[in-house]
């Protein structure tokens, strides 16, 4: 299945397609097959990049859910200033280009709070990103405690799609949108969460339990 948010994309670039094939029959040349398969090639890619396979949500409403594919970067405990205001234990998920990035609400419950960011576009995989680049903050209360998670744009990445908004009741696993191209996801959770995961490990989101609630 492919998301509806790379619909615009992929008719773009196969109507440029179109037209670089029609021009290279017109006119033959080497230059302009070269770039009509490369053209090409990013078409066929766009369908690859926008993929939305289904996932098989894990039951258990104590479970922490990754909202993203991608790879562990960071465990840590750092301070969160705009829904814990105090310390939080933070998991950092980097997706490179080749992981599907759709994005997963890790918990069920209620967005309390949608804060979004404007910023810079240093790589994803940097420490500083988390507080410098482009992002979109989404608090959650559950009946277990609060969460929050961050969609964070990349060096590539500079399009952050969010269709949740404050007072929405979401469950875990749901789909709520994406970012495009290379990107992170930072979730927050108290200290008392278990965390499941280790550094460097690969996750899928909706699939993969992060942790658990105490």
């Amino acid at each position: 299945m492919i998301t509806k948010d790379g619909f615009k994309i992929i008719g773009i670039t196969g109507l440029i397609l179109i037209l670089l094939i029609v021009l290279s029959l017109c006119r033959p040349g080497a230059l302009a097959w070269t770039i009509t398969v490369l053209v090409g090639i990013l078409f066929v890619f766009h369908f690859f990049f926008f993929r939305d396979p289904e996932r098989e949500i894990p039951a258990g409403d104590k479970y922490i859910l990754s909202p993203a594919d991608g790879q562990v970067i960071a465990i840590d405990e750092i301070d969160e200033p705009l829904f814990f205001k105090g310390k939080a234990r933070r998991v950092a998920i980097f997706m490179t280009v080749f992981n599907v990035h759709i994005n997963r609400l890790p918990v069920s419950g209620k967005i309390e709070n949608i804060h979004y960011s404007k910023g810079r576009y240093l790589s994803a995989f940097k420490q500083d990103a988390a507080v410098e680049n482009e992002r979109n903050a989404i608090a959650v209360s559950t009946a277990h405690g609060k969460l929050l998670f961050t969609q964070i744009a990349g060096l590539i990445a500079r399009r952050i799609v969010c269709r949740l908004q404050p007072g929405d009741a979401v469950r875990a696993g749901q789909r709520f949108g994406m970012i495009k191209y290379s990107s992170r996801v930072d979730v927050y959770v108290p200290l008392s969460a278990k965390i499941n995961v280790q550094l460097k490990q690969w996750v899928k989101g909706g699939s993969s339990i992060l942790g658990e609630f105490e």
